[in-house]
């Protein structure tokens, strides 16, 4: 249930109003997209990109790219969310920049940066190389967020006991994160990993198969592969596609996900075992086996060994927890920053003056419908995650068997099938704003219903009991006890599911598809036909103007609903 806790942010930064730093830190968003979009205008008319083939002999190759691109990222994310995190943690001064800038870039639409992101990076290096650096870029900042806030909100959850015992074997810094920090928050970064590779996957498929007008930036991977079978209408290589995609999934899940969740089970913080723990195939025919046995104890003295070589180098401190005072290099660097921001500032706000009045009702219009198709999205998944996800919560059998179901489908990335889903849609009366519903629903109802599933697990049996002790009917049972208990976890849910489907309008809302170009209103579809015709100061404001309605959105309304949630609706 680490994952889920984790996802509520702590109550402190829930009553965090709009303060100058966010408006420091959106400015600064703005002077790298104008800083992206300055060097764009250095990139030649046309480039060409690879040939994608549709031989099955390819998929092998191709889900090999895109599983190295995924690995990639998260080794990057996971070592940003150590450094990071424990940096929040344990320095109070440096919590109070870090974790709200950290509060403010995750409400950032990803895939809105794509454009900007690779046109800057193919202005400096070779064409591959950008595509594949923006690629991982995108992934990274897709899978890192959640990650981080997890191991934050661990490392500051850790009970004053095993603190106090640490202090007492007189732990290092370094002896203290091997044998406390890490193993009390194993379980959460496994169950977030699992998160974050499921989401990084999306995102992968849109930067495989991204192009800006007559260049091509496509990369060779699953994503690429499906989308130029649809293009061409290739029913057999979309089977192919799908099927070593799900395969993939499928072999996640089996040899990485599912043994690393059994063999955390070793690191709850509880009195007695679990009734049902995680269970591994894998793991129980691995862990036993002689070659397995050998590379433990080989890692073991291995550990030993650098662990003494620290011990001899390292002092005892108290993890940086103490102030420090501010030195001339902090205070460089302060006025370099500022400098850079304020000039940054100056000429993103020449760019965007220059955009006519027209365009910017355009891109008010846009933010409408994109925020209509994102409610309607939101009201899909609500609809049939809350009966489904209680049901697999609340019922051991029903979780039995839906369960393993849910996790390898949700791992499935919307993008991998949109071009299948316009192949049905395209010739319906208005089948493209339908579709973009349905691919913003494929991917945000996940987020929601494993949010509710882990709250209706977490209802105390002692509640039920007191439930059925006192004749409840169904439906008082669910107003007085299940609703008020999923509210929190439903919020939860709700936020990361609405950014879902923001950053799902720039793939969903406009699509180059069989030779022809599809797109309906909306702040997604805007994006991505500046990018298309290369009109940088349309791409900048029309980007500029999709991070705003996100951030306003989550302080104006779902701010509220946290703090509903923290004071009405906390189970204690």
């Amino acid at each position: 249930m680490g994952l889920f806790q984790s996802a509520l942010p702590p109550r402190e930064r829930m009553e965090r109003s709009f303060t100058w730093g966010d408006v420091v830190v959106i400015l600064f968003i703005a002077v790298l997209l104008y800083g992206g979009v300055r060097l764009a205008f250095a990139l030649p008319s046309s480039l060409e990109g690879p040939q994608i083939s549709l031989e099955p002999g390819a998929l092998p190759r191709y889900t090999l790219f895109s599983l190295g691109r995924m690995a990639a990222a998260y080794a990057l994310s996971l070592l940003f969310t150590l450094t990071y995190g424990r940096a929040a943690a344990y320095n109070r001064r440096a919590e109070a920049i870090l974790m709200p800038l950290l509060d403010v870039l995750q409400s950032v639409p990803i895939l809105s940066f794509l454009p900007v992101v690779l046109l800057g990076l193919s202005a400096i290096l070779p064409q591959n190389i950008a595509a594949e650096i923006a690629s991982i870029v995108l992934i990274f900042t897709s899978q890192v967020w959640n990650m981080t806030f997890g191991w934050y909100q661990s490392l500051t959850t850790i009970p004053r006991e095993l603190r106090e015992a640490s202090a007492i074997f007189r732990l290092n810094a370094w002896l203290k994160f091997k044998r406390l920090e890490l193993p009390f928050s194993t379980i959460s970064l496994i169950w977030n990993s699992m998160m974050s590779w499921a989401g990084g996957w999306f995102f992968l498929m849109a930067a495989e198969i991204f192009t800006v007008g007559t260049r091509d930036f496509r990369l060779p991977g699953l994503g690429a592969y499906l989308h130029e079978a649809a293009n061409q209408g290739n029913f057999r290589a979309i089977g192919f596609g799908l099927t070593a995609l799900i395969l993939t999934v499928v072999a996640l899940d089996q040899f990485v996900w599912r043994p690393l969740l059994a063999w955390s089970d070793r690191f709850k913080v509880e009195m007695t075992e679990g009734e049902h723990p995680p269970t591994s195939w894998f793991y129980d025919l691995i862990h036993t086996s002689r070659l397995f046995l050998w590379a433990s104890s080989l890692l073991k003295n291995l550990s030993e060994r650098f662990d003494q070589w620290i011990v001899r180098r390292a002092p005892i401190k108290d993890d940086g927890e103490g102030e420090e005072g501010t030195d001339w290099k902090t205070i460089l660097f302060l006025v370099a920053f500022s400098g850079v921001i304020l000039y940054g500032g100056y000429r993103s706000a020449l760019m965007l003056v220059s955009i006519p009045l027209a365009q910017w009702a355009q891109m008010g219009i846009g933010v409408l419908a994109t925020f209509l198709r994102v409610t309607v999205s939101l009201l899909l998944a609500l609809a049939w995650t809350i009966p489904v996800g209680v049901a697999i919560g609340m019922n051991r059998r029903v979780a039995a068997a839906l369960q393993p179901i849910v996790q390898v489908t949700a791992a499935i990335p919307a993008t991998a099938v949109f071009p299948v889903i316009l192949l049905v849609f395209i010739k319906l009366p208005g089948g493209l704003n339908a579709a973009a519903i349905l691919l913003m629903l494929m991917g945000t109802q996940w987020y929601l219903l494993f949010n509710i599933i882990a709250g209706a697990s977490a209802i105390p049996q002692d509640l039920k009991y007191t439930s059925a002790l006192l004749g409840l009917s169904h439906r008082e049972r669910w107003r007085t006890l299940i609703l008020p208990a999923l509210f929190p976890y439903i919020i939860t849910g709700a936020i990361t599911a609405g950014g879902g489907a923001w950053n799902a309008s720039i793939v969903a809302e406009y699509a180059h598809f069989n030779e022809q170009t599809l797109f309906t209103t909306g702040i997604g579809s805007l994006i991505s036909q500046a990018t298309a015709k290369g009109d940088y100061p349309l791409l900048l404001a029309s980007t500029l103007v999709m991070v705003l309605a996100v951030i306003l959105i989550n302080r104006l309304f779902w701010r509220r609903m946290y703090l509903i949630a923290g004071e009405k609706y906390r189970m204690e």
